[in-house]
């Protein structure tokens, strides 16, 4: 039995978090949620607005987080901005890249304040380059970076993840920069600036098919189908769901005849060796697809995998939230019971033996934790905290 120690691994490090939105958050919620003390600074909002602040949304992506109010549009704003960065060990931004630079807080400027400042901006294209001004979000990066083309059938328009991928890739990319910026500056003692752009950061996950257009060759895309395999693809199934199936080798083959009793047409020879079946593909789909159409998905998953069959049933966010493997692996966190039911995030997927993860709290109310930023952190007397509230600052 490994011992735990109540310690958590990241809970002597700050960042201070300019983030918006879904990348910058959800980079910043990987950290937090093993002890980083991070500072969600947020804009000043009216009370109309403020509702925004408990959608599930945001809840999701700024557990585990503090979050102050602050105006950046004003120059006590960006002073005590400057304050903050004075007692941080990070800072984070996604902004494009003349945001930070119009309020002096760059990273030259912060390296003034504190020499050993690490400072992260995770922009649409990067801080340089002929593009470095563009804006935009998960499904643009997708579309700019290749992904987009990459998920389309032949014959149809691309059709894309379906949702912001490239948000997630960037978080990651993000988190894991900055655990080998705080490790360098562990060693050295000198901060550093990191430029991540999310293009990049989506475009280099698309392995040799970037070398393969890049030497002209004309890529048909295959949807769900592959060039190595047949049947391949996703077939609807009795109970208006569908499963996922896959056979590689002549063996496999042989199982999944088994598996479906046999049945005469698999005997034909269009189908009786990896070659012909690629070719008479769409014949064989269709023929296969009679076949899961008479059960249920669950229940034929069940059966080829028990017959050797690499088969799964496609499942939806519902599916996943019951989905005993992952129940039993603590993967979902429930909160607090809501009008549409009860509040539900996904977990950390990083499991440490020693210094696991913690829920501590929700995703902060604005300007929830002003107190002990302000009060606590910085020291400002009740007085000048009130001048500041009057003031439209904090």
């Amino acid at each position: 039995m490994i011992a735990m120690t109540s310690e958590l691994i990241l809970q002597n490090i700050r960042i201070l978090d300019f983030t918006w939105v879904l990348a910058g958050p959800y980079a910043t919620r990987l950290l937090a949620d093993f002890g980083a003390e991070v500072i969600k600074v947020q804009p000043l909002i009216t009370s109309e607005d403020e509702s925004r602040f408990a959608r599930a949304y945001y809840n999701q992506w700024n557990r585990n987080k503090l979050g102050i109010s602050l105006n950046l549009n004003t120059p006590e704003g960006i002073k005590l901005a400057g304050k903050l960065v004075a007692v941080s060990d990070i800072v984070i931004e996604n902004f494009t890249p003349r945001v930070m630079a119009n309020w002096q807080l760059d990273y030259e400027n912060l390296r003034q304040i504190k020499s050993d400042i690490i400072m992260l901006s995770m922009s649409v294209m990067g801080e340089t380059g002929l593009l470095h001004d563009y804006t935009g979000f998960g499904p643009t990066v997708q579309a700019f970076s290749g992904m987009t083309g990459l998920t389309s059938f032949s014959d149809g328009a691309p059709l894309g993840p379906g949702f912001s991928y490239a948000d997630h890739v960037a978080g990651l990319y993000a988190s894991t920069a900055l655990l080998g910026a705080l490790e360098y500056r562990r060693q050295t003692g000198e901060g550093q600036y990191i430029d991540i752009s999310q293009v990049e950061a989506m475009a280099s996950l698309l392995g040799d098919v970037v070398m393969e257009t890049a030497t002209g060759n004309d890529i048909k895309w295959p949807g769900n189908r592959s060039s190595a395999a047949a049947p391949h693809n996703v077939y609807r199934c009795g109970d208006d769901d569908w499963i996922a199936i896959a056979v590689y080798s002549e063996e496999e083959w042989q199982q999944l005849k088994q598996a479906m009793e046999n049945p005469s047409w698999a005997e034909s020879g269009k189908f009786d060796t990896l070659s012909r079946r690629l070719a008479n593909r769409e014949e064989l789909d269709g023929l296969i697809e009679k076949w899961t159409r008479r059960g249920k998905a669950r229940e034929i998953m069940a059966l080829l995998q028990q017959n050797g069959i690499a088969a799964g049933v496609v499942q939806n966010a519902a599916d996943l939230v019951r989905n005993p493997q992952l129940i039993a692996r603590d993967f979902f966190v429930r909160g607090k019971p809501t009008q549409s039911g009860e509040e539900v995030a996904d977990a950390t997927p990083v499991k440490l033996s020693r210094t696991p993860d913690n829920y501590r709290r929700a995703a902060p109310a604005w300007g929830k934790d002003n107190d002990y930023v302000y009060h606590q952190l910085l020291g400002l007397p009740d007085e000048e905290i009130a001048r500041l509230q009057d003031r439209g600052v904090i």
